[in-house]
């Protein structure tokens, strides 16, 4: 299968791998139409168990299925370690964070973070100032998009803190292959990752209101028509939890949250909600809000439950916020960063836009609210036209971008069509965090399958692997 495979210039992620050795004559023994066979078999079951997101931008192909690379992603367990650390402390980081920003704002008066960029925040929430949650836990699943540099080097792309989405992949990816690639896995000590439905459970029950001791829980769904139910209706059956939407639940007169069922009204303790803060409540946010529970910010901050994530965890995960995480690391916790940023320069302020002006051919350009890999103009590979679109775009509001250097992203094998070649990848590892942070091992690669392309987002034509991190 690799035989004419070269990842040129790029570190790859396969050969790079110091016990890649058993999966190398694995895959040799292959060859590329035995491959593809298996793969579009693979698609077909993905299709028909009905695993698919959704783009709403093509209107000719709402479902998808996520495209499914079998060459796996390896991750040492010697690296794993410095993952599994580095996003532990960026998360303990992240829930002081936002802790602080809702009660003292001490960070915001000794100028680490400039008050604006908080206070100014769209996802800023006022109804959060002083509500205390248990174990000061806001971001309770986080997801942490990893990529390598062209020196090798680990670093944090952005964080993932309001409703990261992805995790079933993972889990629906190692399945896939363990039934339609048996032969790679034999013998191979990869780390498990069936647990995470309990782990979820059970970390959710840590964060349960005061005094109770046997935690209801449910996951709140927009519905069908997200472009991640079946992530949701996923999870929902991996926890062991009712999937519910917002007609389901009610809030009565001393704010406390009911689930209806036929047998009656049910009580909830703790609701793992897959719906924006904006659409969570009518009566707190958006009035014109179909999709949330009447009165359930008013149950939240009486005590009577608890959300996950946390209201107001979006000012933590905004593009500008990131680029200030390593000295929020070093204010709360009095440490280096494990995971480093990408060097990351902000349009806001005077300098940053001033050098991003002046280099926008060699940046890439993100707004600052956006995801789904939207809105993002990659320098090296824009048009002249894209730049001077940008520019405008730059100048006319500088506060909603940043930019950062077009790295090197490293590559991994991955089939297209009957040939193996390089393609860019990123890594998005999940963490789930109750009382304490737990991650799991491994995460979803990404991949960029377009030739080229550093645009690893399954809303631009993204794939994904299965990642084995070894034990």
């Amino acid at each position: 299968m690799l035989n004419d495979y070269t990842p040129g210039d790029f570190y790859c992620e396969l050969l790079g791998a110091s016990a890649g050795g058993p999966l190398l004559r694995r895959l040799a023994g292959l060859s590329v139409e035995e491959m593809r066979t298996r793969v579009i078999d693979a698609e077909a079951e993905l299709h028909d168990r009905g695993i698919t997101f959704a783009v709403y931008s093509d209107n000719a192909a709402i479902d998808r299925v996520l495209p499914f690379d079998a060459i796996p992603r390896l991750i040492s367990a010697e690296e794993w370690q410095q993952v599994e650390r580095g996003i532990s402390q960026r998360v303990v980081a992240l829930n002081h964070l936002l802790h602080d920003i809702y009660h003292d704002q001490r960070i915001l008066r000794d100028s680490v973070i400039p008050a604006e960029l908080v206070l100014g925040n769209a996802n800023y929430r006022p109804a959060m100032q002083g509500l205390d949650l248990p174990h000061r836990t806001y971001v309770h699943v986080s997801g942490t998009d990893i990529v390598r540099d062209g020196s090798g080097c680990l670093r944090v792309l952005e964080d993932n803190a309001r409703t990261p989405s992805g995790v079933s992949y993972v889990v629906e990816n190692r399945h896939m292959t363990m039934r339609a690639f048996p032969d790679l896995l034999e013998g191979i000590a990869v780390r498990p990752i069936d647990d995470y439905g309990q782990r979820l459970r059970a970390a959710l029950r840590e964060v349960a209101p005061p005094g109770v001791t046997d935690a209801a829980l449910v996951l709140l769904s927009p519905g069908p028509y997200n472009s991640a139910f079946f992530e949701h209706v996923f999870l929902a059956r991996e926890m062991g939890v009712p999937l519910v939407e917002g007609r389901d639940l009610e809030v009565d007169a001393k704010d406390r949250v009911w689930m209806r069922t036929t047998c009656g009204l049910a009580r909830v303790d703790v609701i793992y909600r897959r719906i924006d803060d904006d659409f969570l409540d009518p009566e707190a946010f958006r009035a014109d809000s179909l999709l949330g529970v009447r009165g359930l910010v008013r149950a939240y901050r009486a005590g009577n439950v608890n959300l996950a994530n946390a209201v107001g965890t979006g000012v933590a995960d905004d593009k500008a916020i990131y680029a200030y995480m390593p000295q929020v690391i070093r204010y709360y916790l009095g440490q280096e960063p494990i995971l480093p940023n990408v060097e990351t320069h902000i349009c806001r302020e005077p300098d940053g836009l001033r050098y991003t002006l002046d280099h926008l051919a060699e940046l890439v350009v993100k707004p600052v609210g956006e995801s789904g890999g939207y809105g993002i103009m990659v320098g090296p590979r824009a048009t002249q036209a894209e730049i001077a679109a940008c520019r405008a775009r730059l100048i006319a509001d500088p506060g909603n971008y940043i930019s950062q250097p077009c790295l090197d992203l490293s590559v991994t094998p991955t089939l297209i069509g009957d040939r193996v070649e390089p393609r860019h990848v990123d890594l998005r590892p999940f963490a789930v965090t109750g009382a304490q942070t737990w991650v799991l091992p491994g995460g979803l690669t990404r991949v960029a399958l377009r030739e080229g392309s550093l645009i690893v987002n399954s809303s631009q034509g993204g794939g994904s692997k299965d990642t084995w991190v070894l034990g």
